[in-house]
């Protein structure tokens, strides 16, 4: 009679995934939006593996934490659409999916374990965030088609502080942001909540975001205003429920009267009453203090302040003769009592430090290491130069001891093609995390380096600019998804391969089969590659036009940025040089120095190379840098077919809206090609 039941069970199961099919095929036609994301829950195909997730998702046992209601939420959402059930919630030991505490302290606050044991999922956390992680994970399982029979999953964040920066004006509009305006619709808030704020929140939870900066860091004073931080309070309102914490980019000078203000700051006017925002003035720190007493007093799991100081003509502690450290240092004196910290920029370039801009920030902050107060942590971008499509790493990294650092990586494509590429930045993170800075000797990489493993630090930590907008599909183009996924992934875990995190999203994403999924991971996986060596080969710097960062502008940035003439192009920063290669620990800096030692991928960036310098591929770099060019091109023309071979697995509309991104990225990057052959052919020997 069992297996009567059973094989009964099977019947049905075909007949609802005949159902299932047909109607996914309906959706492949026409619904999908990409709003949806990688929470685009559909219908699970293998049988045998379906049947084995209703038997083991039919009941949860929830652990009775402050997630409870979210948890039991999505778990319905996503069951009903993947395996055609709802879930009943039980408080009893019967359940198939146990949820409950644990004494294991080494979890934290965010970890969880995942196990099955006698046909049962344990999922167990010591705090309660560890259950909302924990939840997201099951639910990956079942988009991703794991089997759960032997389950033994540690899961333990490697950084404390997984963080978006939004550059999002409070007129609506997003600098460097390609997928329409902020999501933030300050003119309805706090009164009206839009749907998007939660599905925005479940986005970032999913992924493992526990912190967000709603404003840009170029900020507009009026954010520190009571009216604005009501509205603040109520986006904060939705975000803790999905454990995230709410930071403002606050400007320097907020202190300050209108009439008083710096001329940056006269489109916008102080929301202070002061003449002066001097950091080591008693009055400028007294307001500061009332100021986060208020903020606290309407968000009380306020996370603190992002600032950007005397950099590209914002005010900061400099304008009064002190330090960045002076400057950090008062508004952390004033977050320190209710547990905020400050995140102060290092993307400063004050021409009268060096002539070399790239050796800037370096100069400047590494005398004032130990300087901060402990809960200032310093955000460097990947990069000394500025989000460039390839760099080697800021040599902050490794050289601050004593001070804490987070990487500053930008997820929002600003020199990388925006919303029209296709380029997964996936690979250029892990280059950089998996960059050896040598302080300590062979292998004190840069992930080494911000979770702890080299210097003590007390903050772990990493921020993404967003590249979230209004648009349907959140980010622009559908691919640019991949790159926000990417990096929630990996702030949560930087030594998750990138094998693992793209098969995952394009899994979670797309619904596809297994033959367009090998064929969406190989249209994704070289495009970083392809694009640098197009676009700045061989770190060569900036190439593109000042105002846009997007179209070819060779003409304006050479000689400038860089040296070109008939024997060769680059820049020289060796010893000889400008000498930026002095800035790494001596490895580094040896092999830097080398111009048969530097890694080809750097070349530009150290040295000014002769047209007929031999590579190690045997070639003339005049030979290899004209080869380089057309990467760009054939990348695109190659993800053109690639994406057409699967028509009929993608939805309709996803599909031509991709389509019509690589036609346009198809005419944009021959034009970016034809200006690069027109430059550079008035310089190279072989015309």
């Amino acid at each position: 009679m069992n297996n009567y039941y059973f094989y009964l069970s099977i019947i049905l199961l075909c007949l609802c995934s005949i159902g299932h099919s047909r109607g996914q095929a309906q959706t492949v036609q026409n619904t999908d939006t990409g709003y949806e994301l990688w929470l685009n829950y559909k219908p699970v195909q293998d049988l045998p593996l379906k049947q084995s997730y209703i038997q083991l998702y039919s009941q949860v046992n929830l652990p009775q934490c402050k997630y409870d209601e979210v948890i039991a939420e999505e778990l319905k959402g996503c069951l009903k659409a993947t395996l055609g059930i709802t879930p009943r919630f039980i408080s009893n030991t019967r359940a198939s999916i146990q949820m409950s505490y644990c004494k294991d302290k080494s979890l934290g606050m965010e970890g969880y374990l995942i196990r099955n044991n006698n046909n049962k999922i344990i999922l167990q956390a010591y705090s309660d965030a560890g259950f909302l992680y924990g939840t997201f994970h099951l639910i990956r399982l079942i988009q991703c088609e794991y089997p759960l029979d032997r389950l033994n999953i540690r899961e333990v964040p490697a950084l404390d502080y997984r963080q978006l920066n939004h550059w999002d004006d409070l007129n609506g509009n997003i600098e460097r942001g390609y997928a329409g305006k902020t999501l933030w619709k300050w003119d309805e808030l706090p009164e009206r909540l839009d749907e998007r704020y939660t599905d925005y929140a479940r986005a970032n939870a999913s992924i493992g975001i526990n912190g967000v900066v709603l404003n840009n860091v170029n900020a507009d004073p009026r954010i520190l205003r009571r009216d604005y931080l009501k509205k603040v309070s109520a986006l904060a309102h939705i975000l803790r429920k999905y454990n995230i914490r709410i930071y403002l980019a606050a400007n320097f000078a907020a202190p300050m009267k209108p009439s008083s203000t710096p001329d940056v700051m006269k489109k916008w006017g102080g929301v202070g009453e002061l003449d002066t925002a001097n950091p080591l003035d008693p009055n400028v720190q007294e307001w500061w203090n009332t100021k986060v007493d208020e903020i606290y007093s309407l968000i009380p799991d306020f996370g603190g302040f992002l600032v950007k100081a005397n950099s590209e003509g914002m005010p900061g502690p400099q304008d009064y003769h002190c330090t960045h450290a002076e400057g950090a240092n008062v508004l952390a004196r004033a977050l320190k009592p209710h547990g905020g910290i400050v995140i102060w920029r290092t993307f400063v370039y004050n021409p009268q430090i060096d002539k070399d801009r790239i050796k800037r920030s370096y100069k400047e902050f590494l005398p004032l290491d130990g300087k901060f107060d402990e809960n200032v942590i310093l955000q460097a971008k990947n990069g000394a130069l500025d989000f460039q499509p390839i760099e080697p790493a800021q040599p902050l990294f490794g050289a601050m001891k004593q001070t804490s650092l987070m990487p500053e990586l930008q997820i929002t494509q600003e020199y990388i093609g925006q919303s029209t590429y296709l380029v997964y930045l996936a690979p250029m993170w892990k280059e950089f995390l998996n960059f050896d800075t040598y302080c300590k000797g062979a292998g004190s990489n840069i992930t080494k380096i911000i979770t702890g493993k080299v210097y003590p630090t007390k903050y772990r930590a990493m921020a993404g600019v967003a590249n979230t907008g209004d648009s349907n599909n959140w980010t622009g183009h559908h691919f640019a998804q991949a790159n926000w996924f990417a990096f929630g992934r990996l702030a949560w875990n930087p030594k998750e391969t990138i094998e693992k995190i793209t098969s995952e999203w394009i899994k979670s994403t797309w619904n596809c089969d297994r033959s367009a999924e090998r064929v969406i991971t190989q249209m994704m996986m070289p495009t970083w590659n392809n694009y640098a060596r197009s676009h700045s080969p061989y770190s060569l710097g900036l190439t593109t036009q000042v105002s846009c960062h997007y179209r070819a502008g060779f003409d304006i940035r050479a000689n400038k940025e860089w040296k070109i003439d008939n024997k060769g192009i680059g820049t020289n920063r060796t010893f000889n040089g400008t000498d930026y290669v002095s800035q790494y620990f001596p490895t580094n800096c040896t092999h830097f120095n080398d111009i048969k030692q530097c890694p080809e991928l750097y070349l530009l960036c150290f040295h000014y190379v002769p047209w007929n310098h031999l590579m190690k591929s045997g070639d003339t770099f005049e030979k290899e840098f004209v080869e380089s060019l057309k990467q760009g091109v054939q990348q695109v023309e190659e993800n053109i077919q690639l994406w057409r071979s699967i028509r009929e697995k993608i939805d309709s509309r996803r599909f031509e809206e991709v389509m019509n991104c690589l036609l346009k990225e198809q005419q944009d990057a021959k034009a970016f090609y034809e200006s690069a052959v027109g430059f550079f052919s008035a310089y190279l020997p072989h015309k």
